[in-house]
């Protein structure tokens, strides 16, 4: 499935196009936006046993998809995230500011989980993993919100170059950095109730 929130950049006319050769589903929103509850929103479409999520924009190169899909089939895993090579100098897609950030927001989630890269957005999971807790994510942040809610075990680590995006421009800003640590507050709660 693939989950549009009208962005500008064409995605949604881009997947329609390869309906005829491929199986993809495409939905438009208009209403509700957000990355987290467009990937709830494929979750609920998705029919199969392991959902994956990545992002279009060329930063998640589709190479990865296989090894992430297949540790969750083969039951080496309940979730496989992909995890960025950050510190590494083997990810061309992260600027020196991105990286800042991407240590800071992981320093910030490093009490939440054992995952080093907890902030990646390209995982996949089983299907039942989403039966344990409700979701209820603020951003982006949503391979986070199912570590923290609904506890993963064992979690797989599959290294990647996270790329320069093809198309479409980084949402990270102010008020996405508010969120995540809206987000936080409540993992935080949730972790430690009272």
């Amino acid at each position: 499935w693939v989950v549009d929130d009208a962005s500008p950049d064409g995605t949604a006319d881009v997947a329609r196009s390869l309906t005829g050769s491929l199986p993809v589903h495409v939905v438009e929103r208009t209403g509700q936006r957000g990355l987290a509850t467009a990937v709830l929103e494929g979750f609920r479409r998705a029919t199969g046993a392991v959902l994956a999520v990545m992002d279009a924009d060329g930063s998640h190169p589709p190479s990865i998809l296989p090894r992430l899909i297949g540790a969750v089939r083969d039951g080496s895993a309940e979730m496989a995230i992909a995890t960025r090579e950050v510190w590494s100098g083997d990810s061309p897609g992260l600027t020196i500011g991105r990286r800042l950030v991407s240590a800071a927001g992981r320093s910030l989630a490093r009490p939440l989980t054992r995952v080093p890269d907890p902030m990646s957005g390209f995982f996949a999971i089983r299907r039942e993993l989403l039966d344990r807790a409700p979701l209820d994510p603020i951003g982006y942040k949503i391979g986070l919100e199912i570590l923290v809610r609904c506890r993963p075990d064992p979690v797989a680590e599959i290294p990647y170059r996270f790329l320069p995006r093809i198309a479409g421009e980084s949402k990270l800003d102010r008020g996405e950095i508010g969120r995540y640590l809206r987000h936080l507050t409540r993992l935080y709660r949730i972790r430690s109730p009272g």
